[in-house]
């Protein structure tokens, strides 16, 4: 705000003040670029080349799949207090909060995102300071913007692997640590094809006729425990990639493997649980379907139309059979799953 005396003192040297835009009013966005996150089109805007190049980063590789009406996401960057010259914190782990069809994230009074899901955007703010916290900025806001959307209008979120032999997909879902992305790899590396390792998307179709059930997920990256190099030893050294949440992980882009097979879909076959804590002889059973269920459910969220949408594709998805794999050799547990698909 200027005081009377310094607008007097501007007038009087016929300087021309601007007030078109309010001292609260983020800046305006001038730079723009479509990306394809998971196949999906996405719209991004924002003011600062740096964010420019973190999309780039995490959705070049991603060719349009799907019809969708864009998704809208606008980053706005500010300066802070330190005018974004000099190191600061990084911020807390955001607070998400979800009115539907509203759904609000807040690490800060600098860092923030609200977005809706009925209308397709998702609006974020934040502090020029932030911008060196790339992997915090990659997970919290920039990375899982346009997952909200996805999730939350287009497909159901499945938290599960996902890999296909001869045409035949299987979803290998559990707990955290229960070897999905070791297991999918150990997959790939026999010669199957990879589709995901911890996230995977559940397409909707609403088609009564429609018996295909087709999942899509990240196919360019794969993520292990640094403890996976004891079983593949041409991972054993690679850097490990602290984590803005959970355990620092190895990050190797499948790109760079010319000998693994990787697509952006499968058709699912079947469902397994795994299980690699069990005692006992290593077996394939069939698995609860109540059970899958309610764990599938947990973290699906939307509008109460979109939640219903979801339900009807989980319906469908427990249609195919449902597995538990107990097993510890990963080797016996590749040639099990093998049987199964073929």
């Amino acid at each position: 705000m200027l005081t009377i005396d310094e607008i007097e003192a501007a007038c009087g040297q016929r300087h021309v003040l601007n007030f078109s835009r309010h001292a609260l009013e983020v800046p305006e966005l001038t730079i723009w670029e479509r990306f394809y996150p998971l196949g999906f089109a996405m719209d991004l805007r924002t003011n600062s080349p740096a964010i420019l190049a973190m999309a780039r980063d995490l959705w070049m590789d991603f060719e349009p799949c799907f019809d969708n009406a864009p998704i809208q996401v606008d980053v706005h960057v500010v300066e802070d207090e330190a005018g974004g010259s000099v190191p600061r914190h990084c911020p807390p782990a955001p607070v998400v909060r979800m009115m539907m069809p509203i759904i609000y994230s807040g690490a800060d009074a600098e860092n923030c995102s609200i977005g809706n899901l009925e209308e397709g955007w998702t609006r974020i703010v934040l502090a020029r300071g932030t911008e060196r916290y790339r992997n915090y900025l990659q997970y919290f806001f920039l990375g899982c913007a346009p997952l909200f959307h996805i999730a939350g209008s287009y497909a159901t979120p499945i938290h599960g692997a996902c890999v296909a032999f001869r045409g035949r997909g299987i979803l290998l879902c559990g707990d955290s640590g229960a070897g999905k992305s070791s297991l999918s790899y150990a997959c790939a590396r026999a010669g199957w094809t990879f589709v995901s390792d911890d996230a995977s998307y559940l397409l909707q179709n609403e088609r009564r006729d429609a018996q295909s059930i087709v999942v899509t997920g990240n196919c360019h990256q794969v993520r292990f425990r640094p403890s996976a190099g004891t079983l593949f030893p041409e991972i054993e050294g690679l850097e490990i990639t602290p984590r803005a949440a959970g355990k620092p992980s190895i990050e190797m882009a499948t790109a760079g493997l010319s000998w693994m097979n990787c697509a952006a879909t499968a058709s699912i076959h079947h469902l397994v649980f795994l299980n690699r804590r069990a005692s006992g002889a290593q077996v394939l059973l069939p698995y609860s379907k109540d059970v899958a269920r309610c764990f599938l459910r947990q973290v699906l969220f939307g509008t109460p139309e979109s939640l219903a949408m979801h339900y009807r594709s989980l319906d469908r998805l427990l249609n195919i059979k449902v597995w538990e794999l107990r097993y510890s050799d990963l080797d016996w547990a590749v040639q099990r799953l093998q049987d199964l698909a073929g």
